[in-house]
């Protein structure tokens, strides 16, 4: 049995905590709900135009920023646009950041949001020869959610808090709604945004794709390519000890919450989690 199919720890590890560090996840939906009253309330929309992604980037290649502050914006004219954004980062991304660390999940959101709006703003753009505009995180989001579901593909979760459904299931019907409104050619949602940051989520999870490596000072460029599978035989004893020692883990993270973990007890849950994912390829 994986690690995280453990109950107790199907609990721990929130987004929202009292007291403490607030986790990546926390300051990422603050963040977005401040530009978003701070533009509606104050600035008068112009937040989203300024920030907003324009298909016709590649014509004015030093505007690249807007592939990242897309993702900051969302609609003026649907508060459903972020919360429902909001929540689903909230929800998912509780349980994937302490997997990875703080560092390592905001460069996984924001590599999604670049990826999501390249190919759905982007590369949409000069495909259908219109101007093309996009905002919201849904490119990133679609990539945890996706993560979400590959790491944690049988657990339960209450659709509307009363329809039962695994994990695995979901994923797959957000895939499948985005497949027919790619088909259908819904302009209103970038459903091709939403794809792309999904197949990013399982190739992270499957093959370690980690871009943030390409960042200068990394020597990430000698490391992109997928890392040989090294199989080393470990003894049922040695198998125990780091079941038990990762038991103690997730039980002080259910009392004391993954910000008071110390470098040592990450390691050990960063080692248990590469197990894990060894076992399931």
């Amino acid at each position: 049995m994986g690690i995280y199919d453990r109950d107790y720890y199907q609990d721990t590890a929130p987004g929202m905590r009292i007291g403490g560090n607030l986790s990546m996840v926390t300051k990422l939906v603050i963040l977005n709900a401040a530009i978003y009253l701070l533009d509606v309330l104050f600035l008068n929309e112009q937040l989203t135009h300024a920030l907003a992604l324009h298909s016709d980037l590649i014509r004015q290649p030093w505007r690249c920023w807007e592939l990242v502050t897309y993702g900051f914006v969302h609609s003026p004219d649907s508060v459903i646009h972020i919360l429902g954004n909001m929540f689903c980062l909230w929800f998912f991304g509780r349980d994937v950041e302490p997997i990875y660390g703080k560092v390592r999940f905001l460069w996984f959101y924001l590599t999604a949001i670049v990826l999501a709006g390249l190919v759905g703003g982007v590369g949409e753009g000069l495909l259908s020869g219109h101007l093309v505009k996009l905002i919201g995180a849904s490119g990133g989001v679609s990539a945890i959610v996706i993560l979400y579901v590959c790491h944690f593909p049988r657990r339960t979760l209450l659709i509307w808090g009363i329809l039962p459904m695994p994990a695995w299931m979901l994923g797959v019907f957000f895939l499948l709604v985005d497949f027919l409104g790619t088909f259908r050619g819904d302009s209103n949602v970038a459903h091709t945004a939403h794809l792309a940051g999904a197949a990013y989520g399982y190739l992270f999870y499957r093959y370690q794709w980690d871009f943030s490596r390409l960042v200068p000072g990394s020597g990430g460029w000698r490391r992109l390519r997928r890392r040989p599978q090294v199989r080393i035989h470990q003894g049922d004893q040695d198998e125990d000890a780091l079941s038990s020692e990762v038991d103690r883990i997730l039980e002080k993270i259910g009392r004391q919450g993954e910000s008071n973990l110390t470098a040592s007890e990450r390691k050990t849950l960063q080692q248990a989690s590469r197990r894990y994912q060894q076992k399931h390829r």
